[in-house]
């Protein structure tokens, strides 16, 4: 049936002042408040209370995710303990930017002051070192010595850390060596020297600062920082800072001061890996029995082979 059109315009009416009447219910309009004023402004929203253990957002962005969570000890500390090792091995080759060469493979390096990446040597001291690196066969690792610090660290061998509150033991796997890191408030030894100097530390935060003095600088059997022939007088003084960034990694960083040998303090920093793979554990590699093995061959002592300078 066909609707007249004054029907259809009563109801066109009486559905806009029922539409009309709701939105009234809704936002009152006062008779102080001209029809021409601006609209108030829109009340900001109260952020989201954050969960339980998160910190709150800032206004309009997310909470920020929380850090990988690092395995602790039972007194809060962050737990070291583990099978470690550098996975570059071209750090033990040499520390500084390097092409490769028989026996060592192409790096960057591990210094990252300067930022050049080179050691800030003296310039007597650099002219030891170019004579060392043209005798690099006579690496005293080479020869079975032990290693000393930082070198240690990044030797291409696998170290196991056992951590208590006021001790930290590090085993090693080249030639039997460990270190006792103590962390009870004790002065230096005085008038000895290690090979793997003597080392106290404390925790800044999460991380283990670790000071190490008393380090052995025999001319007989000296102690370098690489293959390369970086090396170091008998006042070297080393301060490690061990932090563990996620249960697999953890960031080794050492700075070195010798007023004897660099004009200012440098600093490396490397990458450790904890070893996950299944009975893995700290082996033997007797050096020595390697060596005499040569000797009795006629071959010499001498464990490394190197290109004619």
């Amino acid at each position: 049936m066909r609707v007249p059109a004054s029907v259809r315009s009563v109801v066109t009416l009486i559905s806009i002042a029922v539409l009309s009447a709701a939105c009234a219910e809704k936002r009152p309009v006062t008779a102080a408040t001209p029809a021409s004023a601006p609209a108030p402004a829109a009340v900001a929203q109260a952020p989201t209370p954050a969960a339980r253990g998160q910190a709150p957002g800032a206004r309009g962005q997310a909470a920020a995710p929380a850090g990988p969570v690092i395995p602790r000890a039972a007194d809060g500390k962050p737990d070291l303990s583990g099978i470690w090792q550098v996975l570059d091995n071209s750090l033990d080759g040499n520390i500084e930017p390097h092409v490769a060469s028989y026996g060592v493979h192409a790096g960057q390096g591990a210094i990252v002051d300067p930022a050049d990446g080179m050691i800030p040597y003296l310039p007597a001291a650099l002219a030891k070192r170019q004579a060392n690196y043209k005798n690099r066969a006579k690496d005293p690792v080479a020869y079975c010595y032990k290693p000393g610090v930082p070198r240690i660290t990044y030797l291409p061998f696998p170290f196991q850390i056992t951590q208590t509150p006021r001790m930290i033991q590090i085993n090693y796997e080249f030639v039997h060596n460990y270190r006792s890191v103590y962390i009870n408030d004790s002065e230096h030894l005085p008038g000895i020297d290690f090979y793997n100097g003597d080392s106290r530390a404390k925790w800044d935060g999460d991380t283990l600062v670790v000071d190490v003095t008393d380090l052995n600088d025999d001319p007989d059997h000296p102690t370098w920082f690489d293959g390369s022939g970086n090396y170091h007088s008998d006042q070297l003084h080393v301060v490690e800072r061990w932090t563990r960034t996620s249960p697999d990694t953890m960031v080794y960083r050492a700075t070195m001061t010798d007023p004897k040998v660099f004009s200012r303090p440098w600093t490396i920093e490397v990458l450790l890996h904890r070893h996950q793979e299944k009975n893995f554990r700290i082996l033997e590699y007797e050096c020595q029995l390697f060596k005499e093995k040569l000797v009795r061959e006629g071959k010499g002592n001498n464990l490394r082979i190197v290109e004619t300078n």
